[in-house]
């Protein structure tokens, strides 16, 4: 009876290094892709709308104490001043619910090194997002950012009015996940600056070239 008891035990114990290793992950998560967009296209309620779809999907996957900011760019419009989305993020490292580390740096998530794939971009509850050759694909991702993570100048509209158009009207510049595109060049394979939206902003205009209004989320502190 006391042998059994003993590997009871033993084995009770063996279950908590499992739950505890899970539980630190989730909570280590400092990167993901949202779940799920805003339900009305590239609408997101401007940056704080955005940033706050962000936290409440890592709070509600149990991921807290953290500052959440969405990895989204804004233009210069009506006398005001642009924002520059890898200016939002905070210094890095990020890492995803895996705790597989996507970049070190701010340098490095720009740079040709970076290691955000279809298998490294995953969502907050730590599943993958659907890609090209997938049905359907959800790879285009919202930024209105340059490659290098900047505003776009001009008066030409790569954020949807600043995040807050649903309409007919406008564009938003799109990453692919996935590095994958029509072919094999840069834009292509580009996870933050690879084409306009078409047809405007909203929810199926972004369906209409593989998307469904994800973006990119970053722990700030």
């Amino acid at each position: 009876m006391n042998g059994g008891r003993l590997l009871a035990a033993i084995g009770l114990l063996a279950l908590v290094p499992t739950g505890s290793a899970l539980a630190q992950s989730a909570q280590d998560t400092t990167f993901f892709v949202t779940s799920v967009g805003s339900g009305k296209g590239a609408d997101l309620g401007g940056l704080e709308g955005a940033d706050r779809h962000c936290q409440s999907l890592a709070e509600a996957a149990g991921i807290r104490g953290k500052v959440w900011r969405a990895y989204l760019s804004t233009q210069a419009s009506g006398g005001g001043t642009s924002v520059n989305a890898k200016d939002r993020i905070g210094r890095g490292p990020w890492q995803n619910a895996k705790g597989v580390v996507i970049a070190k740096d701010v340098a490095d998530l720009h740079g040709p090194a970076n290691n955000l794939t279809k298998q490294t971009a995953l969502t907050e509850k730590g599943e993958p997002v659907k890609g090209r050759g997938d049905q359907p694909n959800e790879h285009d991702m919202l930024t209105g950012s340059q490659p290098d993570g900047t505003a776009f100048a001009g008066s030409e509209d790569m954020t949807c009015g600043n995040w807050t158009k649903s309409g007919t009207e406008g564009a938003a510049m799109l990453g692919h996940h996935d590095r994958s595109g029509l072919d094999e060049s840069p834009p292509a394979k580009s996870w933050n600056s690879s084409h306009a939206s078409r047809g405007g902003c909203s929810q199926d205009a972004l369906k209409s070239t593989g998307g469904a209004g994800l973006f990119y989320c970053f722990a700030a502190n």
